[in-house]
Parts: C-alpha cells; structure tokens; sequence
C-alpha cells in the first residue's frame, strides 16, 4: 500500500540504455573516394556501350548515397545514430564526419549544453501543514544520450514534470520556519534543503541519462491567505527571542553588580534591599522603554 509519506517511485526502464562511442570517419577522407566513383562514372558512361552505362549508374548511385553519410557536429552536440531500428552509437565529437549513410532517415542531433529550467510557483502545504509557495530552478545536461532518446518518450519533459515534482515533494518534507530548535527548515537551511532537492533530482532524471548540475529554491513564501498570521507569529517569535537575550544579559549585569559592592564593601546591604537592588537594576536593563529616575533624599530605609 502506498502512503502519502513514502519515498516517490523513481522510473526503471525494463532494459537502460548504454551510451556508447559511434563509428565515423573524418569527412575529408572520404570526399577522394566520392569524387574518384563519380569519374569513373563519368568515363563509364562516356563509353556508350550498355554494360558500361550500368555500371556507371551503380558507380554514382552509390556516391551520391556516400553523400548522405556526411554530418557536422558543432561543440557541445553531438548525433544519436539508428540503423534499422537499432542503436549504432553516438557521435560526441565536434566536426566533419562521415557515417553510415543508412542511418541518415533517423539521426538525432543531441544538444549537450548547459539547460536551465525555472518552474512555475506552486502552492503546496509544509511539514507542518501551513500553505506556502514555492518555485524553484534547475541547471542540467545531458549526460547519456542514449537514454535520453530512448529511455524516455520527451526528455525536455520529463524534465519539467519529474522537477516540478520533486520541488512538491520537498515542500513536504521540511516546515517553512524553524519554529522548533534544532529542525531544518525551509527559509533557515538552504543548503541542506538545496542538497536534498538536488539529490532527489538526480535519482528521478537519472534515468532519462540527465545530470543535474545544480538545483535550488528560488521563490519561498507563505500562500497570501495565511501570510499575515504568520507574519505575527514571526515578529513574537523573534520578539522572544530577543527578551531572553535582554534578561540573560541583565541578570548577568545584575549578578556582577551585587559581587562587586559586596567586594569592594561600598555598601552593607540586608537581603531586603538586595532585592530592591535586584528588582530596580532588572527594571532599568530589561525594560522595553527608558525608566523614570527618582531621586531619594532621604536614607535607604526611608
């Protein structure tokens, strides 16, 4: 039975395909044998007689057919080679080449550049439930160009949908805040988080022979009908966290001030007035707004 917490299926083609290196000779080698078969043709068929007209017409149908072998693979491309149904290699150099020519009707030129693919934003709920949206981008490239074109029905596709995909599933994984110590959020770490989009990336475009060279969030934030609640559970939060600093600090302050008077005997104070000591130092450090002195003209105990 499948759960909404189990880990995603990744995609297993019956038979992966293998990348493998293909035949091609360089095309300037090949133009003297062209030319010479299209001569010879030629003094062939200048000798008139029926058997040499034949042969001189096989002798150019099969150069001109030698023409059809001829590619040019730019940089960073490369030509996915079919013979009759079958995978005879893959072109990865750049250049002029000559190949088998009856793999000319079902040649796939393959870019290998660097793709960028930016999603749309998506509305999805976090570990803990709350709506937020969240886009994302992806840097790739084709690393096997046989399962790219065989593997899969439409790469570029795959793509889009096996990274929208992941980017949901992310979303799900971690709360957009970290509102508990010690937990990995979303908005707080973005480095754990962008290596884990990234190695779920590579697992799923894996099998269409696609590297993943970089994925991370590029749009994160609270869907607008949640927004302001918990932009006020922010600033508390935060609010919080900065009091606990103040009183950590003033009790220190406080701490400090009572060993120093007591050491340096400037004044004896009974318990009582420690505590008024304590309760007035905590008012002046703590406070969220400046105090009112007030001046005692008479003694301490009056």
């Amino acid at each position: 039975m499948v759960t909404a917490a189990s880990e995603p299926s990744i995609f297993k083609p019956r038979e992966p395909s293998q990348q493998r290196e293909g035949r091609a000779r360089a095309g300037i080698s090949v133009i003297p044998v062209v030319v010479l078969a299209l001569v010879v043709a030629a003094g062939l068929a200048l000798l008139g007689e029926v058997v040499s007209l034949a042969a001189a017409g096989v002798l150019a149908v099969l150069a001109l057919g030698a023409c059809a072998g001829f590619v040019v693979i730019q940089p960073n491309e490369s030509v996915v080679l079919i013979l009759f149904g079958r995978y005879a290699g893959t072109v990865l150099r750049d250049g002029w080449f000559w190949v088998n020519p009856f793999t000319a009707p079902w040649r796939q030129p393959i870019s290998l550049r660097v793709r960028n693919f930016q999603s749309e934003r998506a509305k999805v709920n976090d570990a803990s439930g709350s709506p937020i949206e969240i886009a994302g981008v992806v840097v790739w490239r084709i690393a096997d160009t046989a399962k790219a074109v065989f593997d899969v029905e439409n790469f570029e596709q795959y793509v889009t949908v096996q990274s929208e995909s992941a980017l949901r599933h992310l979303a799900t994984q971690y709360p957009y805040d970290d509102f508990e110590e010690g937990t990995v959020s979303l908005r707080g770490g973005a480095t754990e988080v962008s290596s884990a989009l990234h190695q779920e990336l590579q697992e799923r475009l894996g099998a269409a022979g696609i590297e993943v060279l970089e994925a991370r969030i590029t749009h994160l934030a609270y869907a607008p009908e949640i927004a302001e609640a918990m932009l006020r559970r922010q600033q508390a939060s935060a609010i919080v966290a900065a009091r606990r600093t103040i009183v950590a600090g003033a009790v220190g302050l406080v701490d400090m001030a009572l060993r120093e008077i007591g050491e340096q005997g400037i004044v004896d104070l009974d318990e009582e007035r420690k505590a008024a000591m304590v309760s007035n130092l905590m008012v002046v450090l703590a406070g969220d707004r400046a105090p009112t002195p007030v001046i005692n003209a008479g003694t301490l105990y009056t």
